[in-house]
């Protein structure tokens, strides 16, 4: 407990004794322990904690008080020129880096980002299998420029996660990805080659320490990829991005942010390299909901407070809408601002590491990378990421932590549903972007696919 009395002297302090006698009074014949709560894979949550003298065992996001984290936003309309109206609204509106979803041509990629200029505003890719292509696609608009601070994404394993299939075998997808990676590595010194992701993981219903393992399971295979393309281990660590959920439950999102962090630093430095994470958090899908959308707003900028807490480098909060279809303009202003209100207003990255310190957050976080680490072991132990997908590994993991969650209040659909329901306006879906089938020789490779999910679909249905 904190010595209170340099704040008033004629206070006394409480201690742990005074505690938990008031918490006895109010518990009355229940135990103190009944109190003691844990996380969908087992980890145990206690009512108090006392401060940590543990100093974090991971090194904390670099510290730039000038602008504490990447705002970054993010299209997936159908439409190259919608996507540039977008993106270009949102770097005038405040944000600093972009993402392009689902075009990998040279003439969507020219027209997406049509006065967008890439060595001011960062820009990345989400292309799926059709990774390689974009990434040369956007090469090609980028016209080489050294300066560019791209973020190519190229994460053939969460794609072939999500759908359970890909075309050909995923490791040809994965060996195509670093080739090309290596490729551009010179040409952008500053550009970001993978995105080794374990949101895959937590949008199909997993838990925390299933997400950072996952993620760092594919950076190991991301890095292997690219030492076999040609770089050196240190320049093949730092070139790989974290990806990883944010979503309402903070304090859990604190404390796996800062979990990865060490798992990272372990992994690196076991492998020569002394590359620190880059982390890109970007906000849950699954704790989104298509009744009462509005409580979206709660979620996100609850999700965007945990993130920019626990040391996201970047971070992509999608909008309230998206439950529904694609947002239209109000919707992603109030997902770019609820950031620059975090950012600006309530100064939430003016210091290095808000969690160190405290005795929860700092409990949590070993316990969540000891258990991811744990995880990434038994990964490791069945061949690799690509070895535990095909095998059911991570899938069984999942639907574990999924059992494990059981019935959740939701607010505006299971906990103050509304009486009448207010309209949310969203963009009409379009034609959807045609691209060539990203096949590569041999074999389609196999895996029970992680679905996404939300979990407030099943009450929502029944209403």
């Amino acid at each position: 407990m904190a010595d209170i009395s340099i704040l008033d002297p004629g206070f006394p302090p409480a201690g742990e004794d005074a505690w938990r006698a008031l918490v006895a009074k109010t518990l009355g014949e229940k135990p103190f322990e009944s109190l003691e709560k844990a996380t969908v894979e087992g980890l145990p949550i206690a009512p108090l904690y006392a401060a940590s003298q543990t100093a974090a065992a991971f090194p904390p996001r670099p510290f730039e008080p000038a602008r504490a984290w990447d705002v970054r936003t993010l299209s997936a309309h159908p439409d190259p020129a919608k996507v540039n109206a977008e993106l270009l609204a949102d770097l005038t509106g405040g944000a600093a880096s972009v993402i392009v979803k689902g075009h990998a041509t040279v003439d969507a990629l020219a027209r997406a980002l049509k006065d967008v200029i890439v060595e001011l505003a960062p820009v990345g890719l989400d292309a799926g299998f059709h990774g390689p292509q974009a990434a040369d696609a956007l090469h090609a608009v980028a016209k080489a420029s050294p300066g560019a601070w791209l973020n190519f994404n190229l994460d053939p394993i969460s794609t072939f996660a999500e759908t359970g299939a890909s075309p050909g075998p995923v490791e040809a997808h994965i060996i195509s990805a670093a080739t090309v990676a290596a490729r551009h590595a010179q040409t952008y010194p500053q550009a970001q080659l993978f995105l080794a992701s374990g949101r895959v993981a937590h949008e199909a219903g997993g838990g925390e320490a299933l997400e950072v393992a996952t993620a760092a399971a594919a950076a190991i295979a991301y890095a292997k990829a690219l030492v076999r393309a040609g770089l050196p281990v240190s320049d093949a660590f730092s070139r790989i991005t974290l990806g990883l959920s944010a979503d309402g439950d903070y304090l859990l999102g604190i404390a796996k942010m800062r979990a990865a962090r060490a798992v990272f630093a372990r992994i690196a430095t076991a492998s020569g390299a002394d590359a620190q994470a880059r982390i890109e958090a970007k906000s849950s899908r699954r704790m989104l909901t298509a009744q009462d959308a509005w409580t979206n707003m709660i979620r996100l900028t609850v999700a965007g407070f945990g993130a920019a807490v626990g040391g996201a480098d970047a971070v992509v909060l999608g909008t309230f809408s998206d439950a529904l279809g694609l947002p239209g303009a109000l919707a992603r202003r109030q997902s770019r601002n609820a950031q620059l209100v975090l950012q600006e207003e309530a100064n939430i990255g003016k210091v290095a590491d808000p969690a160190a310190g405290s005795g929860y957050l700092e409990t949590l976080t070993d316990q969540i990378a000891r258990a991811a680490w744990d995880r990434l072991q038994a990964i490791e132990a069945a061949g690799g990421l690509v070895a535990a997908l095909e095998s059911g590994l991570i899938a069984r993991d999942v639907d574990a932590a999924s059992t494990a969650r059981g019935e959740l209040k939701i607010l505006g659909v299971t906990a103050f549903p509304p009486t009448d329901a207010a309209p949310v306006e969203v963009e009409p879906a379009g034609t959807s972007v045609t691209l060539p089938e990203a096949r590569v020789p041999g074999p389609d490779s196999k895996c029970p696919p992680l679905k996404p999910m939300r979990l407030s679909e099943k009450h929502e249905v029944a209403a």
